[in-house]
């Protein structure tokens, strides 16, 4: 589980994170979603630990991650699994190599042992002998199915996923969701999902933090989503004119 409480953020003049608070579960796929600029992008990082925030704490179970030293901090990342935005695969490395990455970084394993777990990532997201392709050679669907076993490499008990669908086709974006998912409920990893896209809201967010002009202006389940009295919400959610008729439709 991870708590963020009270966190605030500047950049100058521009206080892009006005004090939010939430609890992110283990077990459970926690998503952030809001307009672009809204400032969910910024809490990712706060959580991850890319940023610090100007005030509040963040809590991983009972470690507040804020008042670790160089080794301790250390140690918490070594628990943390992220999939970038774009990926992020280093390009002169084969799919072995990206993936053996974090392993070379926090672990004393012998070579044989990092081998036999990237094998055993790659199995588990159907990528089975892909080890000697580089990127290049791997659709955005590979690409990120690649990026997927990096990230679960060290066994992570935190997983971050930004924008995961990202450049992805519609039913690609359902295969990363579905292994998003299923690996967290396997592993009962905290995972913490930053995105825009509706279809993964509804199809995998256990729970919802809905982020609007830097406030947390909606917590919940998926299933309060649609029917939720938030006004901004819903705005977000209908923003299309096709989503607005359906709506239309629901309502009659």
């Amino acid at each position: 589980m991870i708590r963020a409480l009270n966190i605030k953020k500047s950049f100058g003049n521009n206080l892009v994170l006005k004090g939010i608070s939430s609890t992110f579960e283990s077990g459970k796929c926690n998503l952030i979603i809001g307009r672009s600029g809204a400032g969910k992008t910024v809490l990712l990082k706060i959580l991850v630990g890319l940023l610090l925030p100007d005030e509040g704490e963040i809590w991983f179970d009972e470690i507040n991650a804020l008042n670790l030293n160089k080794s301790d901090t250390r140690k918490l990342r070594s628990k943390m699994g992220m999939l970038f935005q774009g990926s992020a695969l280093f390009d002169s490395m084969s799919v072995e190599e990206n993936i053996r990455f974090p392993l070379d970084m926090f672990t004393t394993m012998t070579y044989k042992e990092k081998r036999a777990r990237v094998d055993e990532c790659l199995e588990r997201v159907d990528l089975a002998n892909k080890n000697k392709l580089y990127p290049s050679e791997l659709s955005g669907g590979m690409q990120k199915r690649v990026g997927i076993a990096r990230a679960i490499v060290l066994k992570p008990q935190y997983l971050f996923c930004d924008e995961p669908n990202s450049g992805l086709d519609p039913k690609t974006s359902i295969v990363i969701d579905q292994l998003i998912y299923s690996i967290t409920r396997e592993n009962n990893i905290t995972t913490v999902i930053n995105t825009h896209d509706m279809n993964s809201v509804m199809e995998i967010g256990d729970t919802i933090n809905f982020i609007d002009g830097g406030n947390l202006a909606w917590h919940g389940i998926k299933e309060d989503v649609l029917d939720s009295d938030s006004e901004e919400l819903q705005k977000f959610i209908f923003a299309s004119p096709f989503l607005q008729k359906l709506k239309a439709r629901a309502e009659k």
